[in-house]
């Protein structure tokens, strides 16, 4: 499929709504779970979609627009989730999480891009030049590979209860997919 923003911002729109759905009001034993040693809680998850909304999509398209490829994008750091979710709880994360993303949202629709804006290049620090439209693609996609790092996590927690059924369950085959940065 071709990038479409309008494709784009209505998964977007729905990220939080299927974090909450999923998160909101499970038993500990669920949100407070992880992978292993190394891994991300659910909270995690979530309060890095949070910290990547703050820091990374948006400002670095407004920079696209502005500079284009001649300021880079501010690095970005990895642990920033830890900052945003220190002393808050999961309910305040994806409170946050959904405000963030409707501000987003709403700065987002109000540029009117056209096709001639979406192909104006960035400087990713590390991958070079982007376009806007890859920016955006990558966005969108960002936040899938998050759900699906999150229904992982969550069913890792029943790896053993399953017992013989686990080799028909996809879910707890798979080991995750983001090369390391």
């Amino acid at each position: 499929m071709e990038f479409h923003l309008d494709n784009s911002i209505a998964l977007l729109a729905r990220m939080p709504d299927a974090f909450n759905a999923l998160l909101r009001d499970l038993p500990d034993a669920w949100t407070s779970a992880n992978e292993g040693e190394k891994t991300w809680t659910p909270a995690d998850i979530v309060a890095h979609l949070l910290y990547t909304e703050r820091v990374n999509w948006m400002p670095r398209a407004r920079v696209i627009r502005a500079f284009g490829e001649t300021q880079p994008f501010p690095p970005f750091k990895r642990t920033g989730h830890l900052d945003e979710q220190e002393g808050k709880s999961l309910v305040q994360i994806l409170n946050a999480f959904a405000e963030a993303r409707s501000i987003s949202l709403a700065e987002l629709r109000a540029w009117n891009l056209s096709p001639d804006d979406l192909e104006k290049r960035g400087q990713h620090p590390a991958l070079g030049p982007t376009t806007l439209a890859q920016l955006l693609a990558a966005w969108t996609v960002h936040d899938l590979t998050h759900l699906h790092q999150l229904t992982r996590v969550l069913a890792h927690q029943y790896d053993q209860a399953v017992g013989p059924f686990r080799k028909f369950l996809g879910v707890l085959q798979c080991t995750g997919h983001s090369a390391p940065a």
